[in-house]
């Protein structure tokens, strides 16, 4: 085959077709997996933040925020709500957007938290995971009607920040309260 233009495109066209053909193949062949893994994730992580409940509500109320959404779960026993769970997200993560789990008591009293996802420093703003230090282990067992959701330092609330971290600090205390807003609202 004789080196020309035209035979430089077609090749080259050739290549291109073929390749966009392997990215869709792989992608029909993940998508379904990566959903699922993100939905067991989230799964988990309401079981992580509440206390013991037999059933789910079926109907999870989704309310949309600064272009996001909050998710409330609630859990029953028989006929009792056991809690919410509120998947939270901020904005105002140093590495960008965080979404985090928040378990409540019927009350309003924080349960648990679970981080879903983020984006901060390894070894600094990551610490707000309770497998990295036990930075979350404060909002435990505190309601916010008397737990100031603040960040100490900035002489605003009762949370001691992460060290060298205070705005990922910050904004896992906007999600916390974010969520708690959301779900006195709306429970």
């Amino acid at each position: 085959m004789k080196s020309s233009l035209r035979n430089m495109v077609m090749v080259l066209l050739l290549i291109t077709l073929i390749a966009s053909a392997a990215v869709g193949v792989v992608y029909q062949l993940t998508v379904d997996p990566i959903q699922a893994a993100k939905e067991a994730k989230i799964v988990n992580a309401v079981k992580e933040v509440l206390p013991p409940f037999e059933s789910l509500n079926k109907e999870v109320k989704a309310i949309p925020v600064e272009g996001d959404t909050v998710r409330i779960y609630t859990a029953e026993s028989g006929k009792d709500v056991v809690g919410y769970a509120v998947e939270t997200f901020s904005k105002n993560g140093f590495g960008g957007m965080i979404r985090i789990m928040v378990g409540f008591l019927p009350d309003g009293t924080i349960n648990s938290t679970s981080v879903i996802s983020h984006s901060e420093t390894p070894g600094l703003g990551d610490k707000m995971e309770k497998s990295k230090s036990s930075f979350a282990l404060q909002f435990e067992g505190k309601n916010p009607e008397t737990f100031k959701l603040g960040v100490k330092k900035d002489g605003t609330g009762d949370v001691d920040a992460i060290t060298a971290s205070t705005i990922s600090s910050r904004a896992f205390v906007d999600a916390v309260k974010r969520g708690y807003e959301k779900v006195m609202e709306n429970k």
